[in-house]
């Protein structure tokens, strides 16, 4: 295609149409042009103000609604050069403190001089009546600091640095930008939110910094672990770390031996001797682990109860709910009531929800105050059906408040509760706990004070959380917290084929295919496109009436982001047949991605400052707050292309507003990858499966998305795939070592306590 030329625009800025604040999208007039006497422009500026001359970059565009407009790529701000130019600048209110009036005294005075006078005379402006030498001098530093950003920004353009990004860099590093540039760009990776390594790799590239410099290397190992968190792991292995990153700066391994030495005295990252060779840890993700299991010991108190009693209580529990529990769910319920720390688990259908409404219950009866919470807004939705029990996200347990304490990557959140400022609760029930990363988890357990009872409840046969780390499995697979493991099949649930077949392939059976089922189906087909054509038949037709359900509740499964039955081709056909263009419905396109209203979207990242709201009637806001996170579930209600906003209903009714640009955090969710599925439960699940790489067709896998139906699971594709993914028990291999710090703080506090009960002599 063709690339259009860039045009160029001079003028000044006459008034602004429309600004949002939060992206710099500006609509904008200018004049003053030659050939126009007035036209519309529109761009994302991070600083500009009415009466500013501006020479502009970019194309001319014609909108459906608004008609002619210049679209700004880029531009430079200059200087006014006469006393009119200079007369609407300070007059614009670019000036604090200087209205047109006094703008028009000053250049009465002054003239064409008035530009040197303030620059180098700003003493003089005192002359003028209305303006003592404090606001003279004020109005100087104004100035300077104007031409100072102007300057910054004309020479970080230079190195392809957009205005936005320009903006934030100078904002950080002020007039010590030139330096930081010049002597390290790697810089910028560590410290400003949105540049990675890749993007300071490519300006240190153009300002000429040589691939095999000290500071290129020690950036790109950071950013190799950095993307390994990404993955979920905690930590690589040495000789894995030192081949990733030197496929991706293009040096020899050898050259990192030096610098990972020099990283670990700065105490940027930690070296550690394990029985399988050397592991290097981000610092941070290393505490994150180590300070976790030192709260959990810290946690895992006795809290002896006297066992008649027990025995005696859980008897009247089950003759007032008119539930029978087995011998391992009582085990359970004594657990949770005589430990400070308890971790539930099991597969579906084996009983963990009465447990839970159980050890409710029993702590009810000693009037103790429970909070529960859950990783997911839908995660907490269903534990409120279930216990019929108010359950909160996590991050609304801990009191998100938006302001992250770190800007970079959004790492570090700021939770109003924590160790200064603790949950007031006598016990506190997390489900879902599969979900919980290791950040999440050090969080919680801040706001935790010992004395507290915390139960953990969840499945560790699920996929790991999204975040790094592994905390359930690490939990239990420590030995050092009681657990108990609810294995039996209760009746109700042997009655389903989901619950069965759910445990036969998590053991590895086979499972039976011949549709006598009434809530587990197999469709087989071969070829990619009449799979899909069947998965739509199924969402348009079939399963809506047979599952009491809205198609879009139903919720395609897929193994892969990539290919034939990919989640990216699949939104976009699914996209088309259940959502097809209307003139009604607006629309917007981001990238490659086309939104449309009425679209169900997923936010594929955390954004903790997004601000939402509940609406009661009349539209009246009930409840408002911060934070959509990384697999939350919508339908994008509206389109407001003049405001360039978009919002979104999530399926816990709160309502939240997207700047367009803010849009490149969602993606269609007709389809979503089973990884992003955990946690959520659907009416119907449809699974397309004919082929893939190994490493993702595997049993784990398969177990977690046949857990996430309620009613009926279809499975549409190769039974040939499907058995070969039932015997596929390779997972990709996480890289977490909570469990080692666990029985080392465990093994530590046995030796203390062995040394002062014989004494030291």
């Amino acid at each position: 295609m063709e690339k259009k030329m860039s045009e160029t625009v001079t003028g000044y800025i006459d008034h602004v149409i429309f600004r949002n604040e939060d992206n710099g999208y500006t609509v904008m007039v200018l004049k003053g042009m030659e050939e126009e006497q007035e036209l519309t422009c529109v761009g994302t500026f991070p600083a500009i103000t009415q009466g500013a001359a501006i020479e502009a970059s970019g194309n001319y565009t014609t909108h459906p609604v608004y008609g002619k407009q210049f679209q700004i790529a880029s531009y430079v701000e200059k200087m006014p050069e006469d006393a009119l130019a200079m007369e609407r600048y300070l007059g614009s209110g670019a000036i604090k403190g200087i209205g047109a009036a006094l703008a028009a005294r000053i250049v009465r005075r002054f003239g064409d001089d008035t530009m040197r006078i303030v620059e180098e005379e700003p003493e003089r402006l005192a002359e003028i009546k209305g303006i003592s030498e404090k606001k003279a001098m004020e109005i100087a530093e104004q100035m300077t600091e104007k031409a100072d950003m102007r300057r910054a920004m004309i020479f970080l353009q230079k190195y392809g640095i957009s205005l936005n990004l320009g903006a934030k860099i100078y904002q950080k590093y002020g007039q010590a930008v030139y330096g930081v540039l010049q002597e390290n760009p790697y810089r910028l990776a560590e410290d400003i939110s949105g540049v990675g390594f890749r993007i300071a790799d490519e300006i240190a590239s153009r300002i000429g910094i040589h691939t095999d410099s000290d500071y290129r290397i020690r950036s790109g190992m950071l950013y190799t672990l950095l993307q390994a968190s990404g993955e979920g792991h905690i930590y690589l292995p040495k000789e894995e770390l030192f081949s990733r990153a030197s496929g991706l700066l293009g040096v020899d391994p050898s050259y990192m031996e030096k610098h990972l030495m020099d990283m670990v005295v700065d105490r940027k990252l930690i070296l550690k001797e394990t029985e399988d060779g050397a592991v290097v840890y981000p610092t941070r993700y290393y505490y994150l682990e180590l300070n976790s299991a030192r709260m959990l010991c810290e946690l895992n108190i006795l809290c002896p109860e006297d066992e008649e009693m027990m025995e005696k209580r859980i008897n009247r529990i089950e003759k007032e709910t008119g539930t029978r529990l087995d011998e391992m769910q009582k085990q359970a319920v004594a657990a949770a009531a005589s430990h400070g720390l308890f971790i539930l688990t099991g597969g579906p259908g084996t009983g963990k929800t009465t447990t839970i409404n159980a050890i409710i219950r029993y702590f009810e009866e000693e009037g103790a105050e429970l909070r529960l919470a859950a990783p997911t807004g839908r995660a907490a939705k269903r534990m409120t059906e279930a216990t019929g029990y108010e359950a909160q996200t996590i991050h609304r347990l801990l009191e998100l408040n938006g302001m992250p304490e770190e800007e970079q990557e959004g790492r570090a959140v700021h939770f109003d509760r924590n160790s200064e400022n603790p949950l007031e609760a006598d016990v506190i029930i997390i489900d879902e706990m599969s979900m919980v990363d290791i950040a999440l988890m050090h969080s919680l357990l801040l706001a935790v004070t010992a004395g507290t009872r915390l139960i953990l409840v969840g499945d560790e046969n699920q996929l790991p959380s999204v975040g790094p780390g592994n905390v359930l499995r690490d939990i239990i697979r420590s030995c050092c917290f009681p657990v108990v493991e609810l294995k039996k099949i209760f009746r109700q649930a042997s009655e389903s084929d989901i619950v069965v077949n759910a445990h036969k392939i998590n053991r590895g059976e086979q499972v039976t295919i011949n549709n006598k089922s009434r809530d587990f189906f197999f469709l087989k087909r071969y070829d990619a496109d009449i799979i899909i054509r069947v998965v739509i038949a199924l969402i348009q037709e079939k399963l809506p009436r047979y599952v009491d359900a809205k198609p879009y509740e139903i919720q395609v499964l897929t193994p892969m982001r990539k290919g034939l039955l990919g989640v990216e081709r699949l939104n976009q056909i699914l996209q088309r047949y259940l959502n097809p263009p209307d003139e009604k419905k607006k629309e917007k396109e981001i990238g490659q991605r086309l939104f449309r209203e009425g679209d169900k979207v997923m936010q594929v990242k955390n954004n903790y400052q997004l601000e939402w709201e509940i609406l009661g009637r009349y539209k009246i806001p009930v409840d408002k707050g911060v934070g959509v996170f990384n697999g939350d579930t919508g339908i994008m209600t509206e389109i407001n292309e003049f405001a360039e906003t978009a919002t979104v209903e999530f399926e816990d009714g709160r309502q939240a507003e997207y700047s367009f640009k803010q849009l490149e955090e969602l993606e269609l969710a007709y389809a979503v990858t089973i990884h992003k599925s955990q946690g959520s439960e659907y009416p119907a699940v449809i699974l397309p499966i004919l082929s893939g790489p190994r490493m993702l067709m595997n049993r784990n896998l398969l177990y977690t998305a046949v857990t996430r139906a309620r009613k009926c699971v279809t499975v549409v594709g190769s039974e040939t795939t499907f058995a070969e993914m039932i015997r596929n028990e390779k997972q990709q291999q996480r890289y977490s070592s909570l469990d080692r710090r666990i029985r080392e703080l465990d093994e530590s506090e046995q030796k203390e306590s062995a040394i002062g009960e014989k004494g030291l002599f």
